[in-house]
């Protein structure tokens, strides 16, 4: 009888390549799936020649795994999670663990946790990235859960994560829901870069007038540079392909975007925790705004467009985009991490800041060459409260500051939109000022609602409130 080293459900094409990845490291995997069409094409198709195993229920793959059990789910986030959890139960003992490596939401990874360890099984919710190819051959792995199953789980997620310098990148993240939180915060950061990415195109293709080929020569002279990174690469091959008549197949594609809930999710929570987490909440909201196409195609034509045309050197402004991308990506990072920090103290996790940047350096869509400056940055001071007050990244961002207003203000002049370059900025320059514009919402809150203020030549936490017009206006 086969004895498998971990058990696989769900046979999408992430949960195969997966599977080969585990295959390729030298565990036996037994694979199931709902629809059991997809097992026989699987092990007669990519798994032909493997030693992977196919079980046809539930009963049949518990019973082919080693002690204590590792079964991984890969299906889709919310019910189908917890419907494959209650059918597993009565095949388990206490001991066995199950690995969650969808993009599940950290509140139901907190939720199993606590109720599996109450029946003695180990719950592990894993973020996973890297897409079909990372999957296949080294993807960025972000473990948590029940601690206690980190040993049994960590001979196989660290095999088949990817490498950097000989190092996995795969390390535990911490309690209960901390491995799927670190995952949507990728995610999140993911879809900054994207959008960021994205009004630098525009700037360069509707601001600058270039066409594909010498944009495509831009972004592959970037991905030389400080802004090295998966996506700037593969930003790069895609203004490369053509379609048939010779044609950019990027000018083909309809500018509507879809989105998963993931960025969605990282939004919601950085308002709960009172982070501001511009930026990303911007390109969420560019992704809705895309959505809209048949709106804005209406608008295009009844509120028309800048007049403006471009007139300057295009040397200069290809390179004050490329300094706006670099700072605005910093200042993405800079305030995942501010998120991920406010999490650990809300919720009680002891995250490694530098590891997690060790986990996306690899693997992961959001990878980079800067990661590894993150990495110095914490292990340097691993108390830094935020990226911004890094030595390294107080020069890099100072050195682009003034391309960063051009492109800005590019945008602006020519009516491009640029709200994640824009947000990044006015956060920055937020951040960095020393009196807000706070002191006079506080007076206004006071004078409608005697909601109080603090003084400056007071300790903090003493309030005040005043009678602004003598009548004791009062409101909400």
């Amino acid at each position: 009888m086969v004895a498998a080293d971990i058990g696989l459900i769900g046979l999408a094409v992430m949960g195969q390549n997966l599977v080969l990845n585990m295959n390729d490291h030298g565990f036996t995997v037994a694979v199931y799936n709902r629809t059991t069409a997809k097992i026989d094409a699987f092990l007669q198709g990519p798994a032909k020649g493997t030693a992977i195993v196919g079980a046809y229920s539930i009963a049949e793959l518990t019973d082919v795994l080693k002690t204590p059990r590792r079964v991984m789910l890969m299906v889709k986030a919310g019910n189908a999670v917890d419907q494959f959890i209650a059918e597993l139960l009565p095949h388990l003992q206490a001991g066995d663990v199950i690995i969650d490596g969808g993009n599940s939401l950290y509140t139901d990874t907190d939720r199993r946790t606590a109720t599996l360890a109450a029946q003695g099984i180990l719950y592990v919710g894993t973020g996973i990235s890297g897409g079909e190819a990372g999957a296949r051959f080294g993807p960025s792995v972000m473990p948590g859960g029940n601690q206690a199953a980190w040993p049994i789980v960590k001979p196989i997620l660290q095999a088949i994560a990817a490498r950097v310098n000989g190092e996995p990148c795969c390390q535990w993240v911490g309690e209960n829901g901390a491995g799927h939180y670190v995952k949507m915060v990728h995610n999140g950061i993911e879809y900054g870069d994207m959008q960021l990415i994205g009004e630098a195109y525009q700037l360069l293709r509707d601001g600058l007038g270039l066409d594909a080929a010498e944009l495509q020569t831009i972004f592959a002279r970037w991905n030389r540079g400080v802004l090295e990174s998966y996506l700037i690469e593969i930003t790069g091959h895609i203004l490369g392909v053509r379609e048939a008549a010779g044609t950019p197949l990027i000018d083909s594609i309809l500018d509507s975007a879809g989105q998963k809930g993931t960025g969605k999710w990282t939004g919601i929570n950085a308002l709960e925790l009172g982070i501001p987490l511009t930026l990303i909440s911007e390109a969420v909201f560019a992704r809705f705004l895309s959505a809209r196409k048949d709106e804005r195609r209406q608008a295009a034509k009844m509120l028309g467009k800048s007049n403006h045309t471009f007139t300057g050197d295009t040397a200069i402004y290809i390179g004050a985009i490329h300094d706006a991308l670099y700072a605005a990506k910093i200042i993405s990072y800079a305030q995942g991490y501010m998120l991920m920090r406010a999490a650990a103290q809300a919720y009680g996790w002891n995250l490694s800041y530098g590891d997690i940047a060790l986990m996306w350096r690899g693997g992961c869509i959001i990878r980079s060459r800067f990661l590894g400056n993150i990495k110095q940055a914490f292990e340097k001071n691993p108390a830094l409260k935020n990226l911004l007050l890094d030595d390294f990244f107080i020069s890099a961002i100072q050195q682009a500051d003034a391309g960063w207003r051009k492109a800005v203000t590019l945008g602006i002049e020519l009516g491009i939109p640029t709200p994640a370059l824009s947000s990044a900025l006015a956060f920055y320059d937020g951040y960095r000022s020393e009196r807000l514009p706070a002191n006079l919402l506080q007076a206004q809150r006071d004078y409608f609602g005697a909601h109080t203020y603090e003084r400056v030549d007071r300790p903090r936490g003493e309030f005040f409130h005043t009678e602004w017009s003598g009548r004791g206006d009062q409101g909400s």
